[in-house]
């Protein structure tokens, strides 16, 4: 029996690498490492090879082609030696808030919209650039070259030959390329560091970035939210909720979204298409902040909120523990109301824990409805996802069904799929996996309450909106 060509994924996250083998007929998985990254909103990217390498993905014995997806907007700053100038700026780092807003005056948030589908915010790397030109213009003079964790991995693994290679999906999210126009905008790079830099080249969905030294063919790689959707074999009308360090709410389409409440980002996905997506800071973490509270496992307080009424009894958990992306709050906090010295109980409190981050993935579901698409389910991922009580809170406050797949690292999974795709030519067409359905309950009449609860009480501790 002939012996199965292989291909490898890898998706270097926020909190870690993970790195996998499958067979590039069938999708089967057939291995599987990962090695934690360093804590921090700022970070040595270098440390994020160190990853790499420790799981066995710079090694690649008997694979025949690589992909690499990973967080999207953080930011690798280079010199003119080719080394980073500064620590990768994450995502989710709140310090180029102000940079961000100070963007959109200045070119015009309705510029934004229709030349790039999006608006600046604090985890784009157009608004780190201008941090960087205005808090650290010794480092900034030094910068030569901006990349995405995607880009300078896939790099590395081609020894630094040869011009760097990006794609769409990431190059969509660093707010100097229009998907629209497949184009990078100079001129936005110019307005935010003040001079030109250098910016990978951006590839096709099955092209390749290269052939590394031992021959292994390297695709274009992409974001993560790209990644797992094309690992999921999304559908049109399925909007995939990824519930990890953050909570991203993404479709696939193939028209381009223009947002005017700036919620929903017109991203590019991995297969050639669009990928509308919500993003926000607080996903999973929400949950295990009050599970340490009550002092229980994430698995006792999912016992314990089953016992409390729906409504959590008027309690309203509002999730901004990290601040706040969407709705763009970076300096708030979170917050509980309607304790009383009847609803202020353990069972309350995990239950409004659940509905807090519910509330908070139906409002994205909204946010895209009113952007013009239509959703028809909904897929939760992510760590997040294990949760009972919170995939029929999702349910139940959007009123739609709500599938999980079995456990993959549907991330990874992606990008060894476009791996095999670079490899061959076509797109491999790997079984769908498993998906577990539920309804909403029938009976809801406490669902608009717990709505309006969470939407007036977010208006009222934090006031409007910044723009």
């Amino acid at each position: 029996m002939a012996r199965p060509v292989l291909v490898a994924g890898v998706d270097s996250s926020t909190q870690s690498c993970k790195h996998i083998t499958v067979d590039a007929a069938t999708g089967e998985v057939l291995s599987s490492t990962a090695l934690p990254h360093p804590d921090g909103t700022a970070v040595d990217p270098r440390r994020w090879w160190d990853a790499l390498d420790g799981v066995g993905a710079t090694r690649l014995q008997g694979i025949a082609a690589v992909s690499v997806s990973a967080q999207q907007h953080s930011t690798i700053v280079l010199g003119a030696d080719e080394q980073p100038v500064h620590d990768a700026i994450l995502w989710n780092d709140h310090r180029a808030t102000q940079s961000a807003l100070e963007l959109r005056h200045e070119f015009g948030q309705d510029r934004w919209l229709r030349e790039l589908g999006m608006v600046p915010t604090a985890a784009h790397p157009v608004s780190k650039l201008r941090w960087l030109s205005d808090h650290e213009p010794e480092a900034a003079n030094r910068i030569r070259r901006v990349m995405i964790p995607h880009d300078w991995l896939t790099w590395g693994l081609l020894g630094q030959r040869g011009e760097p290679m990006t794609d769409r999906s990431d190059a969509s999210g660093t707010g100097y390329w229009s998907s629209a126009n497949s184009e990078y905008r100079n001129d936005l790079i110019q307005l935010a560091l003040g001079r030109g830099v250098k910016v990978p080249k951006v590839l096709g969905p099955a092209d390749r970035a290269g052939i590394t030294a031992r021959g292994v063919v390297v695709g274009a790689g992409c974001g993560d939210n790209a990644a797992a959707i094309l690992g999921l074999g999304a559908k049109r009308g399925e909007a995939v909720v990824s519930i990890g360090t953050s909570m991203t709410v993404s479709m696939v389409e193939d028209s381009h979204v223009n947002d005017p409440s700036c919620h929903v980002a017109d991203m590019a996905n991995a297969s050639g298409g669009q990928l509308p997506l919500v993003a926000t800071l607080n996903g999973a973490r929400t949950l295990t902040a009050m599970a340490d509270m009550l002092r229980l496992s994430l698995g006792e307080m999912e016992v314990l909120s089953a016992a409390a009424p729906q409504d959590a009894g008027g309690i309203c958990f509002v999730p901004y523990l990290d601040g706040e992306r969407k709705p763009l709050l970076p300096e708030s906090q979170g917050a509980l109301t309607g304790l009383t010295r009847r609803s202020m109980t353990p069972e309350n409190l995990g239950r409004a824990a659940i509905l807090g981050l519910a509330c908070a993935i139906a409002d994205a579901v909204e946010d895209l409805i009113g952007a013009g698409l239509v959703v028809d389910t909904v897929t939760l991922i992510g760590g997040g996802s294990k949760s009972r009580s919170l995939r029929q809170a999702v349910s139940d406050l959007t009123g739609r069904t709500v599938g999980w797949p079995e456990p993959r690292e549907y991330a990874a999974l992606g990008a060894a799929k476009q791996a095999a795709w670079a490899l061959t030519g076509e797109l491999p067409q790997w079984d769908q996996p498993n998906y577990t359905l539920i309804q909403p309950s029938p009976l809801r009449e406490w669902v608009p309450a717990v709505r309006n609860r969470y939407s007036a009480a977010s208006k009222r501790i934090f006031g409007a909106e910044l723009h």
